[in-house]
């Protein structure tokens, strides 16, 4: 079957007033599909479209409600075609509070991240360490990569950088040139045209800011800090300039608060702002910096907005955030069904029924490969339920990458809610020769839910109780089972939330979908 989103549905989400994320009370997205109208958006687009003209020409309360109007509109709209750069941004600016920036500072989540750090859709089964640089402050940036990491480099909107050469774009170690055996890579900003230098793998970024995401993994709960090491052993510098370049700094991120996720008030749009002033032309193509522009969003020039715009652009920014996860919840796009399987409800916005990688209806800029246009809309379903793609993540190759499955919704069709209790089951000898994992993220924002548990995971390292059959049970409720509560993730009653399945080196049952996991099923 095939699904579509109801443009009804999106242009009533537009124009209703929203709260942040923060704040969104727990309702079910699919009130307004069904027939329901809590804002009574069709007499507001009458009384739009049947607002006062005197004497051929509309009014001054016409004329302001209009400006007013369209100001919003337009900054309800770039919001959207803006996530990934939000996405980013949001990231780098929690990165900055927390532990300034520079090439040279890395965040390392020592302990693993716990859902005190507030990102989107967080792996809590690795280590990670994040670095995020300025091409246009530093020029060249060379980027010494230790042995056993799985990264990405990655522009600011987000687009794996290519490899000179074409056969990579943004992988770095094991799926990356080389091999996972470490090396050296060059990072070169737009429209570089000097010498570059033997002995490196040349990545050329699409904007001056980048974002370095890295992986290390660990054998063991009991010790993970060789994993920990893997990442100080990076060394970040310009090229040419090792011997005077700033000392590495690693912060220990875990066990405490940062706030990661996309903004949503005025500060996205001043985020926007920076990104002009620092990207200038390269950002984006002339229609949309005059879509900035219309916002006040102008290179080199002041954006100082008043009371009432920054009031419309913090409502704009709400209405659009809460819209991505309208967007983000839907079972597909068009007429391509995300459902990794006809009969289950895990869904693949990149391989799924309809798509298989490397002939995915869209390629990981968002442009469809058979139209020839940028997908908005299936970009914002990613960017609002992840963050970083690579070719190496979503890899239809046995052994290589990762292959992610997420669930919104139980096997009867219903959203997951915290007060229910479910079960998952997942067959014998689970397809992954890294490790696998299942997490549960807050519906309201994708952040790792907050369930009082260390952390909102549970996988192959924690060792699972098996049944008789060799398949993993696992229990998703506010209480646990009694005897089971080494299979049990925690939910909070009057929050919904959704789990991601993921497998890491997924192996050639996994790829050919010969193993099936179960659906979440709720309990009697």
């Amino acid at each position: 079957m095939r699904m579509t989103i109801k443009l009804a549905l999106l242009s009533t989400i537009f124009l209703v007033a929203a709260c942040s994320p923060k704040d969104t009370p727990t309702a079910d997205v699919g009130s307004a599909a069904d027939g329901a109208d809590p804002a009574g958006s069709s007499d507001r687009f009458a009384a739009l479209a049947n607002l006062a003209i005197e004497n051929n020409r509309p009014t001054t309360e016409t004329a302001e409600t209009l400006k007013e109007e369209l100001l919003f509109q337009r900054a309800t709209q770039t919001y959207l075609w803006a996530i990934p750069l939000l996405n980013t941004m949001g990231m780098r600016d929690g990165f900055e509070a927390s532990f300034g920036t520079g090439y040279n500072v890395m965040g390392i989540w020592t302990k693993r991240l716990d859902a005190k750090t507030r990102i989107t859709t967080p792996n809590s089964d690795l280590i990670y360490g994040m670095v995020f640089a300025n091409l246009g402050d530093t020029g060249p940036l060379v980027f010494e990569a230790p042995p056993k990491l799985q990264g990405i480099l990655l522009d600011f909107w987000q687009r794996p950088i290519p490899m000179d050469g074409g056969q990579y774009y943004g992988d770095v170690g094991l799926p990356g040139p080389d091999g996972g055996n470490g090396g050296k890579f060059l990072l070169l900003p737009p429209g570089f045209d000097g010498d570059v230098p033997e002995g490196y793998y040349v990545y050329r970024s699409g904007t001056n800011n980048v974002f370095i995401f890295l992986r290390s993994f660990y054998q063991s709960l009991d010790n993970i800090a060789p994993a920990v090491d893997v990442l100080k052993q990076s060394a970040l510098y310009p090229l040419g300039k090792k011997e005077s370049a700033e000392p590495m700094v690693f912060e220990d991120a875990s066990g405490s608060p940062h706030e990661m996720l996309p903004r949503t008030d005025v500060e996205a749009f001043e985020e926007l702002k920076y990104l002009v002033d620092t990207e200038g032309r390269t950002l984006a193509d002339p229609d949309w910096l005059g879509m900035l522009a219309g916002l006040g969003i102008v290179e080199g020039q002041p954006f100082q907005p008043d009371e009432r715009t920054t009031e419309i652009l913090t409502h704009a920014a709400q209405t659009a955030y809460k819209t991505t996860r309208v967007i983000g919840m839907q079972p597909g796009l068009g007429d391509i069904d995300f459902r990794v399987f006809e009969d289950r409800q895990w869904l693949n916005p990149v391989n799924n029924v309809d798509s298989r990688w490397p002939n995915a209806f869209v390629d990981l800029a968002w442009a469809d490969s058979e139209h020839g246009y940028r997908n908005i809309d299936a970009r914002a379903w990613f960017f609002t339920d992840y963050y970083s793609i690579s070719p190496g993540m979503v890899s239809m190759t046995p052994g290589k990458g990762a292959f992610y499955m997420i669930a919104f919704r139980d096997a009867d069709g219903d959203w997951l809610n915290g007060e229910n209790t479910y079960s998952l089951r997942l067959p014998p000898e689970i397809p992954a020769a890294l490790f696998w994992s299942v997490t549960l993220y807050e519906s309201e924002n994708a952040s790792g839910l907050d369930n009082g548990q260390p952390f909102p995971s549970l996988g192959k390292l924690n060792n699972p109780e098996q049944e008789s059959d060799g398949s993993t049970v696992l229990h998703l409720g506010p209480e646990a089972p009694q005897g089971a509560e080494s299979n049990w993730l925690a939910t909070v009653p009057g929050r919904g939330y959704f789990a991601i399945l993921r497998l890491y080196a997924p192996t050639e049952p996994a790829i050919s979908l010969s193993w099936k996991p179960g659906d979440i099923v709720k309990d009697n």
